[in-house]
């Protein structure tokens, strides 16, 4: 049950982002590497991918998937 609460409130996370990210912008300004390396406007890209990126982490946990795409990414350096 913890898990599908999970994803949905990263579903709802992910709204926030994209729908108040003019917002968010003002209040964190522009990001120096995301305009460099994204081009103009990069901020605003860099906030739907971190909208984005949270939807699917909280999917993947939701799921069971992010542990195990965990242990095997990470778990190879630390002997896991």
């Amino acid at each position: 049950m913890f898990r599908f609460f999970v994803a949905v409130l990263g579903f709802v996370l992910m709204l926030v982002i994209l729908k108040y990210r003019l917002k968010i912008k003002d209040f964190i300004g522009d990001i120096a590497f995301a305009e460099k390396y994204l081009g103009s406007g990069g901020t605003f890209t860099l906030l739907i991918l971190i909208a984005i990126g949270v939807f699917f982490l909280s999917l993947m946990y939701a799921l069971g998937t992010l542990d195990t795409f965990v242990i095997g990414v990470i778990g190879r350096f630390f002997g896991a």
